[in-house]
């Protein structure tokens, strides 16, 4: 019988080396019951590789406090390369290292996640004025192709998904990892949503928040951090889209998707 779809993003710092066997194994046996959803980040692997090619990389705020990287074309291909490339692939080898079956994709295939180019991005520069700057390569997900994920569920696989997407003139375009799992979540009418990050959850006047509910994180946005600020409205976005409950934790715990389910850690944050 089965119990849950659960879609889970893993933060590029959990991936940094190898991928923890604690997470692996953790898929391993959650599947014999649930079906689940890998998306993953990597943008700080990204930054490393484009060093090393010589390609600075901008990072830009905007009237919100999202953090994000400029994506201009060498960036974009970049971007492409690591994310769909290296990445996935190291994720995939060591989910089926340990014989969890998996399909490693990114949103340009089969045009799995599309978006649409944004024309302009409205920034605050360093003295803290607006600034409307070109678009570039970045995209605002507009569709997600539920019927290929579905069928690579319904048969077994885990699809690992790297948060590449299709444009409309069929070029990739830079999406948010945590907005693409959201996205992916409400979507396929998921019953979780868990964004694993390198920290315990949601912290609110230095403590750990075990619990939130919408109108709780509406309004407490203005206390949260720019390293978290975007994984609540994608968790905020999940809920309104239907996902059943979203739970912000560390990837690093003992078996970090079982404990987050289990509301041992993290950050619940629910409709109700």
């Amino acid at each position: 019988m089965i119990i849950m779809l659960i879609v889970v993003k893993v933060g590029g710092s959990i991936l940094k080396g190898e991928t923890s066997p604690d997470l692996v194994s953790d898929i391993k046996n959650l599947l014999s019951k649930n079906r689940i959803v890998l998306v993953h980040g990597g943008g700080k692997e990204v930054t490393e590789i484009a060093s090393k090619l010589g390609k600075e990389q901008k990072i830009v705020v905007s009237p919100n406090g999202f953090s994000s990287r400029y994506t201009d074309k060498e960036t974009v291909e970049i971007f492409t390369m690591v994310m769909a490339g290296r990445i996935n692939k190291q994720i995939v080898s060591a989910l089926q290292s340990q014989g969890v079956p998996v399909v490693g994709l990114s949103g340009l295939d089969g045009l799995l996640v599309q978006a649409e180019r944004k024309k302009r991005l409205v920034i605050v520069d360093e003295r803290g004025r607006k600034k409307v700057i070109d678009g570039g390569y970045t995209g605002k997900i507009s569709k997600i192709n539920t019927h290929l994920l579905r069928l690579l569920i319904e048969n077994g696989y885990v699809p690992v998904v790297a948060p590449v997407a299709t444009g409309e003139e069929f070029e990739p375009l830079n999406v948010d990892g945590d907005r693409t799992a959201a996205y992916i979540a409400g979507a396929l009418g998921a019953d979780r949503l868990i964004l694993l990050t390198d920290v315990q959850g949601l912290n609110l006047d230095g403590r750990l928040v075990s619990k939130l509910n919408l109108s709780g994180v509406e309004q407490a946005l203005p206390k949260i951090g720019r390293g978290m600020i975007t994984k609540v409205y994608a968790a905020m976005e999940a809920l309104n889209l239907g996902v059943g409950e979203v739970i912000i934790s560390s990837g690093l715990e003992e078996l970090p998707i079982s404990s987050s389910l289990r509301h041992e850690c993290g950050t619940v944050i629910s409709r109700e």
